[in-house]
């Protein structure tokens, strides 16, 4: 599969959604020490996977994924997102990228606690400069396609765990991403919230979307397509699943993600 020849002279991306690396290394320098975070990393992820990065603590799991998401920078090595060197884009064009291209969900949610949960979810839109109509039906969308119509106006604090984190994917597919980045999604939930969440991300896949996910538990990583070890910062092993779990799911999450993904950048153009 070749890849995509990345933004045209409007800026629009490419259908492809590719990722590749070649040779990352990351060295992080405190004093007069060096540790080697990533040692040489080449991995190729491809439009419509859902991959599982798991690996210990210290293994360069991390540090890889804040260089997918164009939030930090290698020492060495390349980086092509939609075939284009990462390296050769300028802050604007970086910016472009994790607003537009990547949806971001963390273990810690990362929502404001001020603000309700239509407003966290509007806040991408905001920084795209989206008028205000349209991002608050945007978001208002997203919220009800991961199950929260009768939370819209609840500040985190007056949710739970598992509908903190809903909000957050809501948040992060609120722009229409091509690719989803989850680190430890699942990490601060419990096990019947856990798998609710995963079955959002075989969703969100079955919709098109690539999704990348890291953790450290091995039950979560067989709801992905293929599982990429890493230790001390190097790819150990490199596997499809071969006994997926299937997270059960209403058929109408489907239908609402479905909507959702459909629209949502006509919408974000029109606006």
């Amino acid at each position: 599969m070749g890849a995509s020849p990345g933004p045209n002279s409007a800026g629009v991306w490419g259908e492809l959604s590719v990722i590749e690396v070649n040779g990352l290394k990351k060295v992080y320098r405190v004093g007069s020490i060096e540790v080697a975070a990533l040692r040489g990393v080449s991995l190729r992820i491809d439009e419509g996977e859902f991959v599982a990065i798991m690996g210990p603590s210290g293994s360069g799991k991390t540090t890889f994924m804040n260089i997918l998401g164009c939030l930090d920078q290698p020492t060495e090595g390349s980086y092509s997102l939609g075939g284009v060197l990462v390296s050769e884009m300028d802050d604007t064009e970086l910016a472009r990228v994790r607003n537009r291209r990547i949806g971001f969900v963390f273990q810690t949610y990362n929502l404001l606690p001020r603000l309700n949960a239509v407003a966290n979810v509007e806040l991408p839109l905001i920084y795209r400069g989206v008028p205000r109509r349209t991002r608050r039906l945007l978001a208002v969308r997203a919220l009800e396609a991961v199950g929260l119509k009768d939370r819209l106006h609840h500040k985190p604090s007056e949710l739970s765990g598992g509908q903190q984190q809903r909000v957050a994917i809501a948040r992060s597919l609120v722009t229409h991403p091509q690719i989803v980045l989850a680190d430890e999604p699942t990490g601060n939930l419990d096990t019947k919230s856990g798998v609710e969440i995963m079955a959002i991300f075989q969703a969100l896949n079955d919709s098109g979307i690539t999704v990348v996910l890291v953790t450290h538990n091995a039950d979560i990583a067989q709801y992905a397509k293929r599982i990429v070890r890493f230790r001390d910062g190097l790819i150990v092993s490199d596997e499809a699943v071969s006994s997926r779990t299937i997270a059960e799911r209403d058929e109408s999450l489907d239908a609402l993600i479905a909507g959702l993904t459909e629209g949502a950048a006509e919408e974000v153009k029109a606006g």
